[in-house]
């Protein structure tokens, strides 16, 4: 599948940190990668594109003492090599000392790196890729003569492998792959041309077996656009809100951005100085466990060969522990928390979670509304404002009403993660985040 070997790889990462060091430098660090991957969409049978990707890149950072330049090539020849270590040297000549600058400690670094099962081959072809899409895509029209259109049906198989070497002796890498199927059909009003709902569903994983039937996918993805036929618009209100398990993963995104280490030491977080503090309601957890098999958020070394393990990032609403890399952590005055390229797998935990999925989490709510879209950027991380265009549905005696469009949510980051009242147990792992619903009990709701 690939045409370099680990072997390979780790010669091209040996010599170029050779020739870092025939240079002068106090420190380096090389990474290599290779990776292809196919993907098809299809819109109304017909294919729309097929894509093969090819690529491979080897990049290295060189350290004079406090100084760091990097540069990065396609070429794998010896004298390409040569070159972008020349260059990555001049570079770091030339720019500003940084004391935090440099590699991770070498006592901090992987030494005997867990298989955690992240390469599952899919042997797909460009054809059986077009059958998948067709089949998803073709289920969605099949559920209603108002599903009229499409934006498509896609399917995507990536393989890939790196290795990373630091010129004081850590060595590593592996192979993964990443698969998805999606689905996005569009509803018509009877009768009004003009009036068309979309909306989407995919699967993913880096298990083709345990992706879900395309079927499956393009008949839900069809049941979710006519569900949005007919919206209405809200007057100006305060009420809660339940945010979609796919949306309640991103608010979960806003709080580990918010503390981590890039925010946190260019003082640009509205949860700054949190540790050991109140940041979520008291039923809730985080935990970050990067060891789980077969996991997209899984890996046993983070992107400078730091040791990953499992920890409590809040208990009971307690922040235990901000994401770091070596590089923020030592801005901070603190330790690398095995973060740097972003978070693990994180799963919200609540002593307060609803049975029933979804439809228990609304008869908990009773009167509120449930966002199933957002849209804009409306977050403000330094303030924790927070306002974002959105679509739902109004809810009443636990029940779904009618859909909404035309509104916005707004509220204070900080006040809503205080303020989430339960979780459903939809549990839906998106990424690296892995959540039910959330219901937050009270916020701004921006109408007629």
């Amino acid at each position: 599948m690939f045409t370099y070997t680990p072997n390979q790889f780790k010669e091209i990462i040996d010599f170029m940190l050779k020739e870092a060091r025939r240079r002068g430098a106090s420190d380096a660090v090389a990474e290599i990668s290779e990776g292809q991957g196919l993907s098809v969409t299809v819109r109304k049978g017909e294919i729309e594109t097929i894509e093969q990707s090819l690529d491979k890149q080897v990049g290295v950072t060189v350290f004079l003492g406090h100084h760091r330049g990097n540069a990065s090539t396609s070429d794998f020849s010896r004298a390409s090599l040569r070159a972008t270590v020349e260059a990555a040297y001049h570079i770091a000549q030339h720019t500003a000392e940084d004391i935090c600058a440099g590699p991770a400690e070498k006592d901090l670094l992987e030494k005997n790196p867990l298989d955690l099962d992240l390469f599952h081959p899919w042997a797909l072809d460009s054809a059986t890729a077009v059958e998948i899409a067709r089949a998803a895509e073709g289920a969605a029209f099949s559920v209603s003569k108002q599903i009229k259109n499409s934006d498509g049906a896609s399917v995507s198989a990536h393989h890939a492998h790196f290795m990373m070497g630091t010129s004081h002796g850590f060595m590593g890498g592996y192979p993964f792959s990443r698969h998805y199927i999606s689905c996005a059909p569009i509803a018509n009003e009877t009768g009004k041309k003009s009036r068309m709902q979309r909306d989407d569903w995919y699967s993913s994983s880096r298990i083709p077996e345990d992706l879900a039937n395309p079927v499956a996918i393009g008949n839900y993805a069809a049941q979710r656009a006519l569900s949005r036929l007919n919206a209405k618009s809200l007057t100006t209100r305060r009420c809660p809100v339940i945010f979609e398990a796919p949306l309640a993963a991103g608010l979960l995104g806003s709080l580990v951005q918010a503390v981590s280490g890039g925010a946190l030491y260019r003082r640009s977080s509205f949860l700054l100085d949190s540790l050991g503090k109140q940041v979520l309601a008291k039923h809730l957890s985080i935990f970050e466990n990067p060891h789980l098999k077969s996991m997209t958020g899984s890996a046993p070394f983070d992107e400078e060969g730091v040791k990953t393990s499992a920890r409590t990032v809040v208990e009971k609403g307690i922040l235990e522990g901000y994401f770091l890399s070596t590089y923020s952590a030592r801005k901070l005055g603190m330790k690398t928390t095995g973060n740097a390229g972003g978070s693990h797998h994180l799963t919200l935990q609540s002593s307060k979670t609803s049975k029933g999925g979804l439809p228990g989490l609304l008869q908990q709510m009773g009167k509120g509304l449930l966002v199933t879209e957002l849209m804009g950027q409306g977050v403000n991380y330094v303030t924790g404002d927070y306002s974002r265009g959105a679509f739902g549905y109004w809810v009443e005696n636990g029940e779904i009403q009618y859909p909404v469009e035309g509104i916005t949510i707004a509220g204070n980051l900080r006040e809503m993660l205080l303020d989430i009242q339960m979780i459903g147990s939809d549990t839906l792992i998106r990424g690296t985040k892995e959540t039910g619903s959330i219901l937050v009990g009270s916020m701004t709701v921006g109408g007629k």
